[in-house]
């Protein structure tokens, strides 16, 4: 797989990377099998905390391969997703060049997104004749809102990085160079807490944002309560963790009042 794909593993951090640089990083058939496989696997690995999803350059993802597209080797959207949807791993994506229809939707499957300078994102289906089939229609207006995601499929126009944040599409910007180091210490920030603790937010974030904003406060208080009920609040780690937690955030709020950041 290392031909489409690369895997780096450091700790119990895995940086995987999209290896098609020739063509963007484009999504072909074996591209696609092999990054499900890939993300299935490594979710299933104990071992594995959290996964930085990013491209080789000069792309994070130009979209579906056209020429497969056009033979039929691949279809225009929908099918499986390229990452399971039930994944209990954080996904942080490093969006370190254009993100593009396709490419895109990979972008919206991740928990959030660390963008370089150089990132641009993009919808295209509508130019190219096809609809989003991976989800970019619900995640897309839930990120920056039904307005201004209708403006990006209606004209495919490209949204620079700066813009992009501005929006809320991403988390941060970066100098180039940074944004997997970046994504990486923000990986390695999620793996310091209980996986299971992880994984059971991964699930509340999921349900309450697919239901009507009604009714996601009793689908939360329902999560909740089936979580403490089955014993997911661990109160005697909660307190040894409790000093630690509190340290952390008088660190980050001291570095951010000196105009920097602090992440022990």
């Amino acid at each position: 797989m290392d031909d489409v794909l690369h895997v780096d593993v450091d700790g119990a951090v895995a940086t995987v990377w999209l290896n098609r640089p020739h063509v963007r990083n484009a999504l072909s058939a074996l591209l696609i099998g092999g990054l499900r496989e890939t993300m299935a696997a490594l979710d299933a690995n104990p071992a594995i905390g959290a996964i930085v999803l990013t491209g080789v350059d000069p792309a994070f993802c130009a979209g579906l391969d056209l020429t497969e597209v056009a033979a039929g080797a691949v279809g225009g959207g929908g099918g499986s997703l390229p990452i399971p949807a039930d994944l209990a791993t954080p996904v942080i994506g490093a969006i370190n060049g254009p993100a593009v229809t396709g490419g895109l939707e990979l972008a919206l499957m991740c928990d959030f997104l660390i963008a370089s300078d150089r990132a641009s994102f993009a919808d295209t289906h509508a130019r190219v004749g096809i609809l989003p089939g991976w989800g970019l229609s619900v995640e897309l207006p839930r990120s920056i809102g039904v307005r201004r995601a209708r403006q990006m499929s209606f004209t495919g126009n490209y949204v620079p990085a700066h813009q992009a944040l501005e929006w809320g599409l991403v988390n941060e910007v970066v100098p180039h160079d940074e944004v997997v180091d970046r994504a990486r210490a923000l990986a390695a920030d999620t793996v310091g807490i209980d996986a299971g603790t992880v994984a059971a937010m991964k699930r509340l974030y999921w349900a309450t944002g697919s239901v009507a904003t009604g009714d996601a406060y009793t689908v939360e208080r329902e999560v909740n309560r089936s979580w403490m009920d089955r014993g997911g609040f661990d109160r005697g780690a909660f307190a040894a963790r409790r000093a630690e937690i509190e340290a952390r955030g008088s660190s980050q709020i001291d570095g951010s009042a000196k105009g920097g950041e602090s992440t022990p």
